[in-house]
């Protein structure tokens, strides 16, 4: 019977831990602009409420990797994550940050800070959990401006910058593991 619970207790865990990996590879799929890391995250047949989009999680990829084209720079971190597991099933609650960059209607770069909550609907189908449903919630937004400068003025000496897929310094490390 001790032996059941903590056999049971360990799936949880690992349960948990694969949930969290999913959210941190879709927040890294999306500033990287990275379409294989994003569509990892959703069941094909998953949905996505996402501001104006409301569809298909991986038409959601398609859109957002439209949009995110004139974008050069931004940054999901996620904070506070609640997982209900119920079996197969889980409700989790993850709060995010997020700060964009992209150009207005003249071409301008233009900042917003935007926080809130992805509140997901998760599946474990065989041994992999994803989102099956997102909608996301935005608890606060806050345009920035442009920013000033031109980007080496802003970041100096503090080199490498982060770049999109495959540029970006992370994927020559998930290469030399073999990934």
């Amino acid at each position: 019977m001790v032996e059941q619970k903590n056999s049971e207790a360990l799936q949880q865990l690992l349960d948990r831990e694969a949930i969290r990996e999913c959210i941190y590879r879709y927040c890294r799929g999306i500033d990287r602009q990275d379409e294989q890391a994003l569509r990892s995250a959703y069941w094909p047949d998953g949905t996505d409420q996402h501001g104006p989009f409301n569809g298909n999680a991986h038409a959601f990829v398609d859109y957002a990797l439209q949009r995110l084209k004139s974008s050069d720079r931004s940054v999901h971190h996620v904070t506070n994550l609640s997982v209900q597991l119920a079996g197969t099933v889980a409700a989790v609650e993850t709060y995010w940050l997020a700060l964009q960059r992209e150009p207005d209607k003249s071409g301008t770069l233009q900042e917003v800070f935007m926080s809130g909550r992805y509140i997901d609907r998760f599946e474990k189908r065989g041994d992999e959990w994803r989102i099956a449903a997102r909608t996301v919630v935005y608890d606060w937004l806050r345009p920035l401006g442009a920013p000033a400068g031109t980007e080496a003025e802003r970041m100096g000496p503090r080199k490498p910058n982060g770049q999109n897929h495959p540029q970006d310094p992370v994927y020559a490390l998930f290469a030399a593991l073999g990934r």
